[in-house]
């Protein structure tokens, strides 16, 4: 992960947390096709809620789906080690640091954060 991508975090203003589960997506190890099933299934739920293209949060439903269908323990442990290995690119970086802390302290939380930032990804492809 190159420094830079994380020192233009610091300065921004996204969530932190759904940003740096974003960067470690494709380290989880979820297959393509069951990733596109579920967060196709959650986009469904996105919708009938309203607009597809609000602004989400850790209390969405379609996120809490999509968290539940592909949380497995191997793909926890993967994000742990995608997020651990974050630790040393960000010493200096004071808010991506404590971003980081929180993640590998609350595990669900971090899967949480990778939901979000899942259905964020297929939102901006659309």
């Amino acid at each position: 992960m190159p420094r830079s991508r994380l020192a233009d975090l610091e300065e921004s203003n996204l969530d932190l947390r759904v940003a740096l589960a974003w960067l470690v997506r494709d380290d989880v190890g979820i297959d393509q096709h069951d990733l596109n099933a579920s967060r196709r299934r959650a986009m469904f739920v996105l919708a009938a809620g309203g607009d597809p293209h609000r602004e989400l949060d850790y209390a969405s439903i379609a996120a809490e789906r999509l968290a539940q269908e592909l949380d497995t323990p191997e793909r926890r442990v993967a994000l742990a080690a995608a997020l651990d290995r974050l630790v040393p690119e960000a010493a200096g970086l004071p808010s991506v640091t404590e971003a980081l802390a929180i993640l590998r302290g609350q595990p669900d939380l971090a899967w949480r954060s990778l939901a979000l930032a899942l259905i964020a990804d297929e939102i901006a492809d659309e």
